[in-house]
């Protein structure tokens, strides 16, 4: 018995986890433009390392692997509009989760460095 009830809690969560996400989140590609007027801030989720190497100009630093991502992102307003990126969208599009999990509704994965450049129009800085 336990175990069916575990299964259908597991399966009932993720279906709620996917609807919440299909209306609250978004991704983009290169060819897709985001108005960075609406843009409370951009966050870069990679190390700090990898910032130092180069950055969106007026980037927030929240490392994804850090030690309390979940406290740093508790500190924004959740109503805020967010963009993130990493490398290559995955640490990204793990931090969107998280901070959809948080009550965060209006976050975007822009991918890559390079994708999210082009994608919001900010310049790689060091």
């Amino acid at each position: 018995m336990s175990r069916i009830s575990n299964k259908f809690i597991k399966a009932a969560v993720a279906a709620v986890a996917a609807i919440a996400l299909l209306f609250a989140v978004t991704a983009c590609t290169t060819s897709e433009k985001i108005d960075m007027k609406a843009v409370t801030s951009v966050i870069d989720v990679r190390t700090a390392d990898e910032f130092a190497a180069g950055h969106l100009e007026g980037a927030l630093n929240i490392d994804i692997d850090g030690p309390d991502f979940a406290g740093a992102v508790a500190n924004l307003d959740k109503a805020g509009n967010y963009v993130l990126y990493c490398h290559s969208g995955r640490r990204a599009g793990i931090a969107l989760d998280t901070m959809a999990g948080l009550g965060f509704t209006n976050l975007t994965n822009a991918g890559g460095l390079d994708a999210a450049a082009s994608a919001t129009g900010l310049a790689i800085v060091q």
